[in-house]
């Protein structure tokens, strides 16, 4: 294992957020807080609570969730695309490095970015409602594999993309959408029952459904389908980033 050529790779990355701290933390940290305040304001006064845990707090796994999963998919994205559309994609190829150690550096420093966020949307929470978190490790094992699984997604998209549009259209109108009808400010319990079945098609109902779970001790579907689905996920996502750097597939060319 080449821990240098990881470790540059990884402190470049998470350099880059530090020099862009406004648009790489507090950019997403304000709009939750805004989604926090409007939706718990306004939905919080007509629900007063779900499956007996308050609305307002409710929803912050949710919207962690929401955050994560947009903040992984960006990070990687972006972190593989830039060195593409520079050129400096052929320097990273061309080191002693093998494409496992440099998935290693570009989506342990999308991950770590988008736990980073997450935890300080859960700690900024914590000023507005009561938190109380029924499972802390699965919480943790939750945001830590659904941080990487999404980030290796956003890798693949960095790859796929041949231009800046195409690096924001999936986050914008596949993962965006999925996260708001995924459950992340309700209960899929509270949709008629054809809509109920409907959900169940979103994979991100499942990943917040068993966040939540690691939060309150309930959820709409059973953990344990929540933890195979994004073990799936992961699964798929290696496979493919396997068969791009075995083919070369818009990395060579």
């Amino acid at each position: 294992m080449n821990y240098r050529g990881v470790l540059s790779i990884y402190q470049f990355e998470m350099a880059r957020t530090f020099r862009t701290i406004g648009q790489s933390i507090a950019a997403p940290v304000l709009l939750t807080v805004l989604y926090f305040i409007v939706f718990g304001s306004a939905l919080g006064n007509q629900i007063a609570n779900i499956d007996g845990i308050a609305y307002g707090a409710y929803i912050v796994p949710g919207l962690m969730m929401l955050t994560v999963l947009s903040e992984s998919v960006s990070n990687a994205a972006f972190g593989i695309y830039f060195p593409r559309f520079t050129g400096t994609i052929y320097e990273v190829l061309s080191a002693p490095i093998s494409f496992v150690e440099i998935i290693l550096g570009y989506v342990g420093a999308a991950a770590s970015k988008s736990i980073m966020v997450g935890l300080i949307i859960l700690l900024t929470s914590s000023f507005f409602v009561d938190i109380n978190i029924v499972h802390p490790f699965y919480m943790l094992g939750f945001l830590i594999l659904t941080a990487i699984s999404f980030s290796l997604l956003g890798f693949i998209i960095g790859v796929w993309a041949n231009g800046f549009q195409q690096l924001q259209n999936i986050p914008l109108l596949i993962i965006m959408p999925l996260s708001f009808l995924g459950g992340s400010f309700y209960s899929i319990k509270m949709l008629p029952p054809f809509w109920q079945k409907v959900s169940l098609i979103n994979p991100v109902v499942y990943l917040i459904s068993g966040f939540r779970w690691s939060f309150y001790g309930s959820a709409d579907l059973n953990i344990e389908i929540s933890l195979i689905m994004i073990s799936l996920f992961l699964i798929a996502c290696l496979a493919i980033l396997y068969w791009i750097f075995k083919t070369g597939y818009r990395l060579k060319s």
